[in-house]
């Protein structure tokens, strides 16, 4: 499938998404969305991607938001419609099973964030900044950023930021958790591709479990959420490889994992 705004390829079982939209900061207008959508739900259904890497062309920024050309026409209801839409598409993202890596190159406010906040893990370069400034428009996060991003840093600190539209950078990002690792832009996708590959390397049912139960978290109690894990256990317990990881470590070499 070929995309417009979207540019995407796979290496070593690690496929890269870029948002390809550099002279508008890569902005999410609806054309984005919907092609974000489309190779989202191409890696869905794609067994030669095992991790997914999203970032944004450029060095200026990874998303800078929303198109505010397109925000301008929204009324009561195409608003509702406005925010539904994205968060279908980022829902998407974070309950993909395959883990997704944000790569944070730049700027990523507004729609940017959200888009980083909806990804399993976020690295950042040095020059990262982060925000949600929509109130400075006088509307709220509208594609799930009100609700992971008090999940992730605490409802106090979420408030603060989105009530004073205040942007923060890669270093205070990390301190307060939004993000897993800092590092120099230069080695910013280099690092990213040796995690992702790392993870590829993995049991994939594992991983894919691992995920499901991490992301599912939020919405469990512990004794539910204790018991969506045990039964993804025995799915684990279940596969060709989970023989293969155990075998290999009595018999101290390394594991050939095939999927299975």
């Amino acid at each position: 499938m070929s995309y417009q705004n979207i540019l995407f390829e796979i290496k070593n079982s690690v496929g890269i998404v870029t948002v390809n939209r550099p002279d508008k900061l890569n902005a999410l207008n609806n054309d984005t969305i919907k092609e974000l959508n489309d190779v989202f739900s191409e890696i869905k259904n794609n067994d030669d991607v095992s991790v997914v890497i999203l970032t944004g062309a450029g060095e200026k920024a990874f998303v800078a938001g929303a198109d505010i050309s397109e925000l301008n026409k929204l009324d009561l209801l195409s608003g509702k419609e406005f925010s539904e839409k994205g968060q279908e598409v980022f829902n998407l993202i974070e309950n993909l099973d395959k883990p997704v890596i944000a790569a944070v190159n730049g700027y990523a406010l507004g729609g940017g964030c959200e888009l980083s906040l909806a990804c399993h893990i976020r690295i950042a370069s040095e020059k990262a900044k982060f925000g949600q400034p929509e109130v400075n428009l006088a509307v709220i996060p509208g594609y799930g950023g009100t609700q992971r991003l008090a999940r992730l840093i605490n409802s106090g600190r979420a408030l603060e930021y989105i009530l004073t539209g205040d942007m923060i950078d890669a270093g205070e990002a990390y301190r307060i958790g939004l993000v897993n690792k800092v590092y120099p832009t230069e080695e910013l996708m280099p690092k990213t591709i040796d995690m992702a590959e790392k993870i590829a390397s993995k049991g994939q049912t594992a991983v894919k479990m691992s995920v499901r139960a991490v992301v599912s978290c939020d919405e469990l109690s512990q004794k539910e959420g204790q018991k969506l894990e045990a039964g993804l256990f025995g799915v684990c317990c279940g596969t060709e490889d989970f023989k293969e990881g155990t075998s290999a470590f009595l018999e101290k070499r390394k594991p050939n994992f095939t999927n299975k």
